[in-house]
């Protein structure tokens, strides 16, 4: 039972993992902050760090001021705080493992409610784009008929 639930896991993973991703206006990964579009992260790999930049709902860098973030990594049993720098544009995370997830929390204020924004770090080559799977640019099966 256990061979079959595991190999239907992983076929249905390499089946509907492949979709193009929203990027962003400096070719990062789209995460939402928000439930109504109105507040995005921008996720971008410069050396051995996530950017992640703040943008409103026109993608347009947002003033930071009192926004919070929060991350973390690793196995769900034992999950790894990560240390969250801010700067200027948004916020500064160390890049996880290939094939890890970064699992975000963003707050706009102190007193707001916290979104939980979640992204896999594949970084295998897409073979219809040769992006990175996590900043393929390949369009959805759904829009391509």
């Amino acid at each position: 039972m256990k061979t079959k639930l595991l190999l239907l896991s992983l076929i249905t993973t390499l089946t509907f993992a492949h979709e193009g991703v929203e990027l962003g206006p400096n070719g990062g990964r789209i995460l939402e902050f928000s439930k109504d579009e109105t507040m995005h992260g921008e996720v971008t790999v410069k050396g051995d760090k996530f950017h992640i930049a703040v943008l409103d709902k026109d993608m347009k860098p947002v003033t930071m001021n009192e926004q919070t973030l929060t991350a973390v990594t690793g196995d769900r049993a034992a999950p790894q705080k990560l240390t969250v720098e801010k700067d200027a544009k948004g916020f500064v995370v160390p890049v996880v493992k290939p094939g890890d997830w970064l699992i975000l929390q963003y707050k706009n204020s102190a007193a707001a409610k916290a979104i939980t924004a979640r992204l896999e770090y594949n970084t295998a080559n897409c073979e219809g784009c040769s992006n990175a799977e996590w900043l393929c640019k390949c369009k959805p099966e759904a829009e391509k008929k």
